[in-house]
């Protein structure tokens, strides 16, 4: 027969093992830490390096400096004149008598609600 163990007892079971595991490199850092004889690590030489050759910086010829021909100038052209519009004749539009306004028919007061179970009585027996 199978045998079943309640969560809980395994969770506890996992939460002390994980934390046993993490105590032991709690103590080896520790131990490094508070250890007062470290080796001594030996400085490497740093190595020389040789001088840079000088380069000279490269001369640019000057450039004569162009001249730009000048712009010729052009004449004002004259603003031509438009003809005037003829004016159109509009015709007036034929008065429209005023429009009857709408009338709403009244809705009933007592509407008869549908309700699907019966309504609540409003008196008491």
């Amino acid at each position: 027969m199978a045998h079943h163990h309640e969560p809980s007892i395994l969770l506890c079971l996992l939460l002390i093992t994980l934390s046993l595991m993490s105590c032991k490199e709690v103590l080896a850092s520790r131990h490094l830490l508070e250890e007062p004889t470290q080796p001594k690590v030996p400085e490497l030489p740093k190595p020389k390096l040789p001088p840079l050759p000088h380069i000279p910086e490269p001369k640019l010829p000057t450039l004569p400096k162009p001249e730009l021909p000048t712009v010729p100038q052009i004449p004002a052209l004259e603003k031509p004149e438009l003809p005037p519009l003829p004016k159109l004749e509009t015709s007036k539009l034929p008065e429209l008598p005023p429009l009857p306004k709408p009338t709403f028919p009244t809705l009933p007061k007592d509407i008869p609600f549908p309700f699907l179970s019966p309504p609540h009585s409003t008196t008491t027996p």
